[in-house]
């Protein structure tokens, strides 16, 4: 118990020195450039104490729960010896931690948002929920196939910057297809899947997975899952353009 209570202190220390940056910028054009009334910067300061709390009780909660879980379901798997339940379990970790990303929520949402207003799609709110459901579904959808191709990836010992390098070149080569409209959001959406839910979790699964594996490194081959669970999203959602467009 105390060895949890330093460690939680410490946490909270680290949160306040990383975000201390933030704040002294923000207070300064708030004072000085924009003369933000003392009841702004109150409220500044109540969100600035929220925010140090909430982030080191993720910090925490990381270091006692998710990265053990991630790595230890990836060594149980891995002992277990069957590729299917491995490559599923990566594929519905994917999508369950990505379906459930506040940052894809929230972008999925606006971009519903500027698309009714730009007469992409009616302006009915089912139409708006619609479209940004679709967003996510093919985001999540996207990563679950990235966390298997990734995954695959460690166990058969295929080279990770040719696979990306590929991947990249036929990112470029869809965008010459997919409609304008859709482009700029694609790359977006392909950023907010490396999130608070999604790294964590990912992160612990290719380590553990590259631990348990004889002849693997988890410095070399235990990380890059990420990178896929960018790169996917990009096109996907490029190719979900293309379809709408062409419905």
């Amino acid at each position: 118990m105390k060895d949890s209570l330093i460690t939680l202190a410490r946490d909270a220390f680290s949160s306040l020195r990383d975000l201390l940056p933030i704040v002294f910028v923000i207070t300064i054009f708030q004072v000085f450039v924009f003369r933000a009334p003392a009841s702004g910067l109150l409220s500044m300061a109540a969100g600035g104490f929220l925010v140090v709390a909430g982030l080191t009780f993720f910090i925490f909660g990381l270091r006692l729960a998710l990265f053990p879980i991630g790595e230890g379901l990836a060594h149980a798997l891995a002992k277990k010896g069957s590729v299917f339940w491995l490559v599923l379990f990566a594929f519905a970790l994917g999508f369950g931690t990505t379906i459930a990303e506040p940052a894809l929520i929230a972008v999925a949402a606006e971009a519903a948002k500027v698309a009714a207003g730009a007469g992409a799609i009616a302006s009915s709110a089912e139409s708006m929920n619609n479209y940004a459901l679709g967003l996510r579904m093919t985001v999540a959808l996207a990563v679950g196939v990235a966390l298997v191709v990734g995954v695959i990836r460690i166990l058969a010992n295929w080279s990770l910057p040719i696979m990306i390098i590929g991947g990249y070149i036929l990112v470029i080569l869809i965008t010459v297809f997919a409609p304008k409209d859709i482009v700029g959001i694609a790359y977006d959406l392909g950023g907010v899947t490396t999130s608070t839910v999604t790294v964590p979790l990912v992160t612990a699964l290719g380590v553990g997975l590259a631990s348990s594996l004889r002849g693997r490194n988890p410095m070399t081959d235990g990380f890059g899952l990420i990178a896929f669970a960018c790169l996917a999203p990009i096109l996907f959602v490029l190719v979900y353009g293309i379809i709408v467009q062409w419905n």
